[in-house]
């Protein structure tokens, strides 16, 4: 101990350069929408939330919540203030994605971020740009791969289009490494944290723990296979469904009454 109490007193930080640490925020909900034809149901859309940035570098583009670490602040800490300060929206829980560090990915300097995803329900969204954001807004989300293994990342909000393309240089735990060839009108390198955080979502899904995250507490089965489905981009048969999340949930007493429709018997997840 006399040891090591003798190498901190003569140890200083300040001889290595340090890198400045942010965090990015890839906020889903998945919204509801009634179809013109209400026997097919509502319509679910994946959208994710991203801030028109109001200053400089890359005034005017849009990009994910996010910013610059505080002492005595850790990372979570760090990504749920950001979120908030600049959209008002506070998630309640984050998965991480995965730290980006590519050497010139941000043009202030030598800057690392720690990505994660989040969920937000549908209920706790207020669209206030507060901060440094101008704005701040829900995207509809398309991740798409063509025949020739290149991504294609497209967000639109209203006359608002971004359209991305990336490829995958390797994938590792499920969680796929982007290389951005055109980053559509998005700020940074948002476009390669985004695609990623989709990938990690999406493979959560399969295991469908991640998915309860969008739902209230009690759900129609129903509404777990839209939300699933929504996320992987698929479609299921509703007995098959049925038969692969029986484990995953259980029957409660209670019914949704629907004015057209019977009532649809409510589920809960499962304690495990």
């Amino acid at each position: 101990m006399d040891s090591e109490k003798a190498f901190l007193s003569e140890y200083n930080i300040n001889d290595y350069e340090r890198p400045s640490l942010t965090t990015d925020v890839a906020a889903f909900m998945i919204s509801t929408e009634e179809k013109q034809n209400e026997r097919k149901g509502p319509d679910n859309k994946l959208r994710l939330l991203l801030i028109k940035r109001g200053g400089h570098p890359f005034k005017d583009m849009w990009a994910l919540p996010g910013g610059f670490l505080k002492k005595d602040e850790t990372i979570e800490e760090c990504a749920l203030r950001e979120t908030f300060e600049e959209t008002n929206v506070m998630p309640t829980a984050l998965m991480p994605v995965g730290a980006f560090s590519k050497p010139g990915r941000d043009p202030r300097g030598w800057i690392i971020s720690n990505a994660f995803v989040s969920i937000i329900t549908e209920e706790s969204v207020k669209q206030v740009g507060m901060d440094d954001a101008s704005d701040a807004q829900w995207f509809s989300v398309s991740f798409d791969r063509d025949d020739d293994g290149v991504y294609h990342l497209s967000l639109e909000y209203e006359d608002v289009l971004l359209k991305a393309v990336l490829a995958e240089e390797k994938t590792s735990f499920g969680r796929g490494e982007f290389r951005i060839i055109d980053n559509g009108g998005l700020a940074f390198d948002h476009a390669a944290i985004i695609s990623r955080a989709l990938t990690v979502l999406r493979n959560e899904a399969k295991n469908y723990d991640t998915i309860f995250d969008f739902l209230p507490e009690k759900f129609t089965l129903t509404a777990l296979q839209r939300v699933q489905e929504t996320i992987m981009n698929v479609s299921v048969l509703p007995g098959n469904f049925r038969r692969m999340v029986s484990s995953y949930v259980e029957e409660t007493d209670e019914y949704v009454k629907g004015e057209r429709h019977r009532p649809a018997k409510l589920f809960r997840r499962k304690k495990q």
